[in-house]
């Protein structure tokens, strides 16, 4: 059984940082939550970055909303939205304030607390407890309560883990962005570990590409075309 003392969050410097960055060292740390008198954990498998209103796969690309408001900062601060009326998810907020950016959390490897994730979910099938955003947030307990909540406190925090190396890090376009404008759709800013057991069911691996939101450029004139719509279909949670 998984167990540790409590470790320090990370630092608010930590994600102000690039979001490719940010989400490239998420991996391999540590999702932890304080609940009903115990921490339940998770290892970071599987992360996906969104940045800036260029984006046309960020809630932030229509600009500031009462609902993307806590994208545009500040850093460390947990960005949760409901999707398809009844899936959460769960995204770091990064970069400076007033640049709407985030880390969403796709998955992580149950370390602690298990039976209690268990028991949220209604499934004892390890490798599908927290794989996938919704499956993860469903695990430990996150709903729209949570949005705004600081990382950086005790309540619900990331703190560092066992570093994942280049070697055992593959990329991919980020997942229910097939519709999005191009080059949006096709960009490798989703990270995770290869061969884990624990990532979003059926995703081919790629090399580690580290491509810059500045390397694609704005790109405004493509801000005129239609929206791709947003979505992760529950089949892919």
């Amino acid at each position: 059984m998984y167990t540790r003392a409590v470790a320090s969050p990370l630092s608010r410097s930590f994600y102000s940082r690039p979001t490719l960055t940010v989400a490239r060292q998420l991996l391999g740390c540590v999702l932890s939550r304080r609940v009903d008198g115990q921490i339940l954990r998770g290892r970071i498998v599987e992360t996906e970055a969104y940045v800036g209103e260029e984006d046309l796969a960020c809630h932030a690309r229509a600009g500031i909303t009462p609902r993307t408001e806590p994208l545009y900062g500040p850093p460390g601060f947990a960005y949760v939205y409901l999707t398809y009326g009844m899936h959460y998810l769960l995204n770091a907020v990064t970069e400076a304030k007033g640049r709407p950016a985030a880390v969403l959390i796709r998955a992580v490897e149950p370390l602690q607390g298990i039976e209690w994730m268990e028991e949220a979910r209604g499934l004892a099938e390890r490798h599908l407890l927290t794989s996938g955003p919704a499956r993860l947030c469903r695990a430990f307990g996150l709903d729209l309560a949570w949005n705004r909540t600081d990382l950086c406190g005790t309540d619900l925090w990331i703190e560092r883990g066992g570093s994942v190396g280049d070697p055992e890090v593959a990329t991919s376009p980020r997942i229910g962005c097939q519709n999005v404008p191009s080059p949006w759709a096709a960009i490798p800013w989703r990270f995770y570990v290869a061969g884990s057991p624990h990532v979003t069911p059926g995703r081919r691996p790629r090399k580690l590409l580290m491509t810059t939101a500045s390397e694609i450029g704005n790109n405004r004139a493509s801000r005129n075309a239609p929206p791709g719509r947003i979505r992760d279909t529950p089949s892919r949670r």
